[in-house]
């Protein structure tokens, strides 16, 4: 009956929309940074984009609006960075300290922490706008639709770099695209999950699926179906339960994640 009544509001409609599709999202794309070790990616862009809307929010622009060129930006540049003398985890971690620390001095001199930004930094499905679920349709499958174009560039940049360069594959130009497609899922996520927490939808779901099974396609697929299902299940537990819904999905994977370590365990003893 609770079920049936969670989602006669609106507002529950609307984050079940948009949840599902940047879980999806967010584990499609995680597979690949995970297994370049990149993986730590999407924690540094959500500290960029957290950055992003405290200077939004003092300049009084739109949040989404302003944030999704800067963290795309910010994205391009970690990549460089990374590519280059620095190490992809000391450019991460260089850019994610930087970012939140602007952040925080931004709020501090302007506004203060106001509602909006304590949204955008924990999460809130309240916070969900009908403009933020257009958006986040119209942005997920743009997503979707280019991992599924570009699946087999991305899985030759993804296992041997050398192999796809040598054979004329441009490896700049998709590392780059991959880039991209997680920083505008680590925006979208943000007004839902939290900064906080959202790079923990792009880690979880790819680790539990490489604990159970070895294929490419499958941890693909599996990473899917476990990011989508932990979201419901967490997003449900947080309306029966008046949890917060990012940290309630984020313990949901690290559930599903731990119960795939034992049976991963299991089945090779």
């Amino acid at each position: 009956m609770e079920l049936f009544q969670m989602f006669s509001y609106p507002f529950m409609q609307r984050a079940l929309i948009a949840g599902i599709l940047v879980s999806l999202c967010a584990a499609l794309l995680g597979v690949p940074l995970v297994l370049k070790r990149y993986s730590m990616i999407g924690d540094g862009l959500s500290h960029v984009s957290f950055g992003a809307l405290a200077v939004a929010v003092a300049v009084g622009a739109a949040p989404l609006t302003f944030s999704i060129p800067v963290v795309i930006l910010a994205a391009f540049f970690l990549l460089r960075i990374a590519d280059g003398r620095w190490g992809s985890d000391a450019a991460i971690a260089v850019l994610s300290a930087s970012s939140l620390a602007i952040g925080i001095l931004v709020i501090s001199l302007t506004t203060g922490m106001t509602t909006d930004v304590d949204n955008y930094m924990f999460g809130s499905v309240l916070a969900m706008t009908k403009a933020d679920v257009i958006l986040s349709v119209a942005l997920c499958a743009a997503v979707l639709v280019l991992f599924v174009v570009f699946y087999h560039k991305l899985f030759a940049v993804t296992f041997d770099e050398s192999f796809a360069r040598a054979t004329g594959l441009r490896v700049g130009l998709y590392n780059t695209l991959l880039a991209i497609l997680t920083a505008l899922t680590i925006v979208l996520g943000m007004r839902m999950m939290g900064a906080m927490l959202i790079s923990s939808l792009v880690i979880f779901p790819a680790l539990t699926a490489m604990r159970l099974l070895r294929s490419f396609r499958g941890v693909v697929i599996c990473a899917a179906t476990t990011s989508v299902l932990c979201f419901c299940a967490g997003l449900t537990v947080s309306f029966v339960r008046s949890t917060p819904v990012g940290a309630t999905v984020v313990a949901a994977n690290l559930l599903v994640f731990l119960a795939a370590c034992v049976l991963g365990k299991l089945r090779r003893g």
